[in-house]
């Protein structure tokens, strides 16, 4: 089977290894599987090859393989190698070798068997250990992980005043203990692919059984299935892949970093789909609602929850409509101001060299430039520039002639309401300045334009055959429970029933109700 020019192996003779044949199943012969992984290991030295034999059971000879970094070498040592250096000679026992290792000698948490050469150098690149046996078709895989990971914390991007202070890691398995503490229940239900064809990023699709709807679950299983790309390194790469409009600038795919979020998505009977590597979490189907929707909504009383998603409804549409109206009022439709207004406004912008249009592009931009420079700089650093460089920017740019203040105000008021939906501000952009265009061109007029296209769009979109706009608009009472107002939980019976298999939540016989 195989040809090699030196055959001695361990620090004897050196080993060339080119042209040999790699099985695709173990044999019987330790130095042969041996040799067959050094092949598929080659160059690297990250892969610790350990033989291993028993004082008394003289039979007994194996060849741990292991990659340095991946695993708890502590473990390593007290429950593989010291149990069998000292195991003792079954004699004259009729015993299976694998047997004999897996229940009386080994004491790691989990192990199994495998002959596939392509299974066992995945677990080894996973953190699991692999056991070689002289004699012996097959290997043992042992739980040994025990890479370094971060600690569990409170996202950044998403603190609450009130909730829970933990959110993901960039570790699969402790984020899927995060969900499974708070769903004691066997209807939770985890299932794992492998995507990417160089990186085989490991991938988990988390849902529970009796709620989520059936079609749904086989369509993402489907767009899952379909992605054909070398390298899976953050949750990005698969929403790209499966997300209904990808010109769009509206996601239809959900995102975040707290496990609190993802459970109350999966308890209405979406699908959450963990990715190893990220913190990031995605969720589907995703609906436009959502993205004025806090978790914090949930912890809070229902009348102060509903004030807030009121604010963040509003917000929207100051700050993507304030800059196109004012410079449509301001360019084209001067009657429609107040006479004292417009006065102001005109004696403000005396002197000023630039058309209205261009003050506004100038200020949004400047804008756009101090948020995005205080995200990527470090969190103290960031927040002086952002707030010393626009008080400095605004304030040096009036006095020079080359803003007046009113656009100042519009550009201020547009950013603050814009931090009001932090996940919609790519969108937002989008909006905001193609609003402002078409507003320079055709006045009042381009803006209802663009409204309107705007609301054909949201119409037309769908999130794995669910419509976007869901339950918005809608008069059924039940529908509008958890929109744009939050409903007291005693008085949500149901779940969303396009997203759900089973639609009841809670039953209340004193108070029935009609769907």
């Amino acid at each position: 089977m195989f040809r090699i020019l030196k055959n001695k192996l361990f620090g004897q003779d050196h080993i060339t290894r080119k042209n040999i044949y790699k099985p695709t199943y173990l044999t019987k012969s330790l130095d042969e599987n041996i040799l067959v992984f050094q092949t598929i290991f080659d160059h690297d030295e990250t892969i610790i090859f350990r033989k291993i034999e028993s004082r008394e059971w003289k039979h007994l000879k194996c060849c741990l393989i292991l990659a340095d970094g991946m695993v708890k070498k502590e473990d390593i040592q007290d429950f593989i190698i010291q149990p069998v250096v000292e195991s003792k000679d079954p004699k004259n026992q009729d015993l299976n070798i694998l047997e004999r290792l897996s229940n009386q000698i080994i004491t790691t948490a989990e192990i199994q068997k495998q002959k596939d050469i392509d299974h066992l150098v995945g677990a080894i690149l996973s953190g699991d250990s692999v056991l070689l046996i002289e004699g012996v078709k097959e290997a043992l895989i042992l739980d040994t992980k025990g890479w370094a990971f971060r600690a569990i914390t409170e996202p950044i991007s998403e603190q609450v005043v009130r909730g829970p202070r933990e959110g993901f890691t960039e570790t699969l398995i402790v984020n899927l203990s995060l969900i499974r503490r708070k769903i004691l229940t066997p209807d939770l239900k985890f299932q794992f692919k492998k995507i990417g064809t160089r990186t085989n990023t490991k991938v988990c699709i988390c849902y529970i059984e009796s709620v989520v709807h059936e079609k749904i679950l086989k369509e993402l299983h489907k767009r899952l299935d379909d992605i054909e790309i070398d390298g899976i390194l953050e949750s990005g790469y698969i929403e790209e892949f499966i997300e209904d409009a990808p010109f769009s600038p509206f996601s239809t795919v959900g995102h975040t970093e707290r496990p609190d979020v993802i459970v109350g998505n999966l308890l209405e009977g979406r699908i959450a789909i963990l990715i190893d590597g990220t913190p990031f979490v995605l969720s589907i189907p995703h609906l436009f609602i959502q993205d004025f929707q806090a978790n914090e909504d949930y912890y809070n009383r229902a009348f102060y929850a509903t004030i807030n998603r009121m604010l963040r409804i509003l917000s929207f549409f100051l700050t993507t409509s304030v800059p196109a109206i004012y410079i449509a009022l301001a360019t084209f439709h001067q009657e429609m101001i107040p006479t004292p207004l417009i006065l102001s406004i005109s004696a403000a912008r005396e002197g000023v060299p630039f058309p209205t249009i261009v003050e506004a592009l100038l200020m949004l931009l400047a804008f756009e430039l101090l948020r995005e420079s205080g995200v990527r700089l470090p969190a103290p650093v960031g927040t002086t520039i952002g707030f010393v460089g626009a008080i400095i920017l605004g304030q040096a740019a009036v006095d020079a002639k080359f803003v007046s203040a009113p656009i100042v105000i519009v550009a201020a008021l547009t950013g603050i309401t814009n931090f009001l939906i932090p996940k919609m501000i790519g969108p937002v952009i989008v909006i905001r300045f193609t609003f402002l265009m078409l507003s320079a061109f055709l006045g009042l007029y381009g803006y209802i334009f663009g409204v309107i296209g705007l609301f054909i769009h949201l119409m037309s979109l769908r999130s794995f055959g669910i419509p976007y706009m869901s339950h918005i608009g809608s008069l059924k009472i039940q529908d509008m429970k958890d929109t744009s107002i939050r409903a007291p939980w005693w008085y949500m019976y149901y779940r969303p029933k396009l997203l759900s298999h089973n639609s009841i939540r809670k039953k209340d016989s004193q108070i029935p109700e009609k769907r």
